[in-house]
């Protein structure tokens, strides 16, 4: 079952200038950053009222972030929802039609488990599941 809008990811191409403006220009707290080596991803998590404001960047240079960042540029890269349990949700979704870019849940920050739902299966729309641990 979805409990929530996890966060919203926005790609940047200055890891330090994304959090900067986040952080600084606009007031909302950095809560803390790591690195995702199963997305190859470098993250920044800033909280805003309920949920979280995510920023994503290549980490060392590498991953299918690069290639994003080269097509679209900065900006929205994905929402997330937070659920309870993501192969269910999998199996539910799947069950409606829509398509996942992998047949199993990966690790994401934070200890969840997370899967990716195709863009062309969501109206264009890039959609993360992510469970959190117990």
């Amino acid at each position: 079952m979805i409990l929530g809008l996890d966060h919203i990811a926005i790609a940047v191409d200055d890891f330090e200038g994304g959090i900067e403006r986040f952080a600084k220009d606009f007031g909302i707290e950095l809560a803390g950053t790591e690195d995702v080596i199963s997305a190859k991803t470098k993250t920044a998590f800033l909280p805003i009222s309920g949920t979280q404001i995510e920023l994503i960047h290549p980490l060392n240079g590498e991953g299918p972030l690069v290639s994003s960042l080269a097509k679209r540029g900065p900006g929205l890269h994905h929402l997330c929802f937070r659920v309870d349990d993501v192969e269910a949700e999998m199996t539910r979704l799947q069950g409606l039609g829509y398509r996942f870019l992998s047949d199993t849940p990966s690790p994401g920050a934070h200890g969840t488990r997370i899967a990716f739902i195709h863009p062309k299966s969501a109206g264009g729309v890039l959609i993360e599941l992510a469970e959190h641990p117990a």
